[in-house]
């Protein structure tokens, strides 16, 4: 099954970006200056690590950039896989990184809002949120929604700011469309980790969080079908 289109596609694909902010908001506030979907930020905090500068972590930079590239792997066969066969890849990558997050949650399961996690607990629970965001760039890119990769929003802020009246370039696209769904994009993922921040702020267990935002991916892969659905009756 193919995803939904226009405006469907639109407000699922912000509704992942916020699930990213929330799930990296978890892993570098809670399990030590690590990303589990931004691996442009890992590979320099590698890189600092390696130099020995910064204290920054260096075993679990490797562990998360490794994990994603591993989850991008087994994501991309599969549901290629899926989509030669006419089955439904859309929503069973997402239930998919649901399910790897509920994982995550399980193995961080009882731990404070503080980072207080053995190392081996600390990452596995790593190892399966970077798993899950490997998968979940596969499944963005499938799709192909303009501007809203889910997990990054660099190059969108890019084209959002040159597409603009003041950047005038009308290479990149601009319009008011355009705008507002670039919009959309870089504001989902400071709301992302903005709710993710101030949830563990509030003192809201990380597992409890990441168990929610399986919950919540889960769910919007429920009903993806239905919008799939919907589409081709209209169009009947």
């Amino acid at each position: 099954m193919e995803p939904p289109s226009g405006i469907a596609l639109t407000v699922v694909m912000v509704c992942l970006t916020v699930a990213t902010g929330v799930v990296d908001a978890i892993t570098f506030l809670t399990l030590g200056q690590v990303f589990a979907a931004m691996q442009t930020g890992n590979l320099l905090f590698l890189g600092f690590g390696v130099a020995g500068q910064g204290g920054l972590p260096v075993l679990a930079t490797a562990v998360s950039l490794g994990s994603f590239a591993l989850g991008a792997a087994l994501g991309a066969r599969w549901e290629s896989g899926l989509a030669a066969r006419e089955q439904q890849w859309f929503p069973a990558g997402l239930f998919t990184e649901a399910a790897l997050l509920a994982g995550a949650a399980a193995v961080a399961w009882g731990m404070d809002p503080a980072p207080g996690l053995p190392p081996g607990r600390r990452y596995a629970v790593i190892g399966l949120m970077a798993l899950a965001m490997g998968m979940r760039n596969v499944t963005a890119m499938r799709s192909a929604p303009p501007d809203l990769t889910t997990t990054v929003a660099t190059r969108t802020m890019t084209a959002l700011v040159s597409g603009s009246v003041p950047g005038h370039d009308k290479r990149p696209g601009h319009g008011s469309r355009t705008a507002v769904r670039r919009l959309l994009s870089v504001g989902a993922m400071f709301a992302g980790g903005l709710l993710g921040a101030a949830l563990l702020g509030l003192g809201t267990r990380p597992a409890l969080v990441i168990l929610l935002v399986a919950a919540f991916l889960a769910g919007t892969a429920a009903v993806v079908p239905a919008l799939v659905r919907r589409e081709h009756h209209g169009e009947g």
